[in-house]
């Protein structure tokens, strides 16, 4: 699996990356998703946006991009990872982030 970012412009009406988390129930490693991915929300690096998988858009996502395991991780509407978000992956974002 390809773990290389690529940098990805901000919605231009936030200014700043819009991170989709698709989430199922009682998963951890959902709940471990949204606490890291929430901290970076609240530093000012991105916007998050949870979804339920079992709403319509989280249908609709999980249909689309098919993934393996929870959660399902969009950056700016582009699939990012699935499963268990790795501590790698998201240093290099976190870099990434705050270099603009």
């Amino acid at each position: 699996m390809n773990e290389t970012l690529q940098a990805t412009p901000a919605r231009a009406t936030t200014g700043r990356t819009e991170m989709t988390l698709v989430t199922a129930p009682a998963c951890h490693f959902c709940d471990d998703a949204q606490h890291r991915l929430g901290a970076l929300e609240s530093r000012g690096l991105l916007q998050l946006t949870l979804v339920s998988a079992e709403s319509q858009d989280g249908q609709a996502l999980i249909a689309k991009h098919r993934p393996g395991m929870f959660p399902l991780i969009l950056m700016e509407d582009r699939y990012f990872h699935d499963g268990r978000l790795p501590r790698g992956k998201l240093a290099r974002l976190v870099q990434q982030l705050e270099a603009r």
